[in-house]
């Protein structure tokens, strides 16, 4: 039964909304709001948050951009992290002549602007907008949306996914209630090979095969797990089964479900799994009443498998997949990923082209920008924040420090801070920095000049 019911006619900005896209973005945001939002409170970390919030979420967007110490900061959600080569284009254009020249990757397959003037909001929105990168201004920060990026390439997993991505998207746009979800909720899609369900989705969809066919003989009911195509769906810990053709629209089922409960809840949740103990959405319900039919997983099968991410390198016959050097493309190399029929943005800080052509020649001249294009490199798998100068929290300029060690293992993260802003999810060899100018490295105190040893031995040796 339903727990609560949400005001379904009020939009994020808090106005009436009739049809999230129909609308242009001057009619929903004044350009001198556009031009100056006020400055977002500082995020908390997520492991201090407390159980009761008394704000909203503080999330930057493409229309909220962030005050930072380097200029103000917009991040665009990208939807399975797909840009269409004229949007790789605008993006480039609009990190030369309205930012640093940069384009920081996200851990959720998005994309960061920085270094903006503060009056620069209105264009950016403008330039966005005509590149179809904000289809709603009511909705553009709850489009966190991470998909199998190699789905449909190299004929490991179910190529479903890009196109769940893509409706599921739609109907979060097209439902004005939507727009209450915080710019932290992330819907996870899996392909099946397990690449990104480890990524703490707040509501996760993972192509299956469907079960093995029954006796022909025996007389039974139609089920959803007899259907090619089929998804499980996790939420909160538990799962469901349900047809392929209705897993966006049991994502967004799920998405509902969530909101009645953080309303229930009054305790201001902004994931799921910050809601109360007995306070879990009402997933079944809501399947129910949106006609999703659906089959309640044993609890052994809930329990969801994590694979290792993509390596750069050739991805099936015509694609690749290379990495960005600690998680961040100049301008030149964005452009440098195309010709591409698209390119998708991954939460390992890569890019994967899609239609490269002959992988070899490409591979070579993308390394020759500077781009990670061999599953070999030390610097795969490093991240960082970003730290000083561009952090006011920042205790060190990590990018400068950050050192690969000498061998590949683990995945490294340089953190600035104890925030630890974009690590990576899952074991990683966990590098901060310290007040003294030093390091701990996984809590061992590391002077600068021991960093590439310490790492080195941190990711072989866990």
């Amino acid at each position: 039964m339903p727990i609560c019911i949400l005001d379904r006619g009020v939009g994020g900005t808090g106005r009436a909304v009739e049809s999230a896209g129909s609308h242009s973005v001057a009619a929903w945001f004044p350009v001198g709001m556009l031009a100056a939002m006020p400055p977002t409170p500082p995020s908390t970390p997520e492991r201090d948050e407390a159980r009761k919030r008394d704000r909203g979420d503080a999330c930057p967007g493409a229309l909220r951009l962030h005050a930072a110490d380097d200029g103000r900061l917009a991040r665009l959600r990208l939807p399975a992290g797909r840009l269409t080569a004229h949007q790789v284009e605008t993006l480039a254009a609009a990190a030369e002549t309205l930012g640093d020249g940069r384009i920081s990757l996200t851990s959720r397959g998005n994309a960061e602007l920085r270094g903006l003037a503060e009056e620069c909001g209105a264009e950016l929105a403008a330039l966005l907008a005509e590149a179809g990168l904000l289809p709603s201004p009511t909705h553009e920060r709850v489009r966190n949306i991470v998909a199998s990026p190699a789905a449909g390439l190299d004929g490991l997993g179910g190529p479903e996914v890009q196109l769940w991505a893509r409706e599921l998207d739609a109907l979060l746009c097209a439902e004005p209630w939507a727009a209450a979800l915080s710019g932290r909720f992330l819907f996870v899609l899996d392909d099946g090979r397990a690449d990104v369900a480890g990524l703490g989705g707040d509501v996760t969809l993972v192509a299956v095969e469907p079960s093995t066919a029954p006796d022909p003989g025996a007389a039974q009911e139609p089920s959803v797990t007899q259907e090619p195509g089929a998804a499980r769906l996790y939420v909160g810990g538990r799962a469901w089964r349900v047809a392929g053709a209705d897993a966006p629209r049991a994502a967004l089922a799920a998405a509902e479900a969530f909101l009645d409960a953080a309303r229930t809840a009054g305790t201001g949740a902004w994931r799921v799994r910050e809601l109360p103990e007995g306070c879990a959405p009402d997933v079944a319900g809501a399947l129910d009443r949106a006609g999703i039919a659906a089959e309640p997983v044993t609890a052994a099968d809930s329990l969801l498998v994590y694979g290792p991410p993509l390596t750069p390198g050739p991805l099936g016959p015509t694609s690749l997949y290379v990495l960005a050097p600690l998680g961040r493309l100049t301008a030149a190399q964005l452009r440098a990923l195309l010709p591409a029929e698209e390119v998708r943005l991954t939460p390992w800080r890569g890019a994967v082209v899609v239609g490269a052509g002959p992988s070899e020649d490409r591979l070579a001249a993308l390394d020759s920008h500077g781009l990670i294009t061999h599953p070999v490199s030390p610097w795969a798998g490093v991240s960082a924040c970003t730290g000083r100068p561009g952090c006011a929290k920042s205790l060190a300029d990590v990018r400068a420090d950050a050192a690969p060690g000498s061998t590949r293992g683990l995945p490294v993260h340089y953190s600035g801070c104890e925030r630890r802003c974009g690590h990576p999810h899952g074991t990683w060899v966990d590098v901060v920095a310290t007040a003294d100018g030093a390091y701990l490295v996984d809590g061992a105190p590391t002077p600068r000049t021991a960093l590439p040893d310490a790492v080195t031995t941190a990711r072989t040796t866990r």
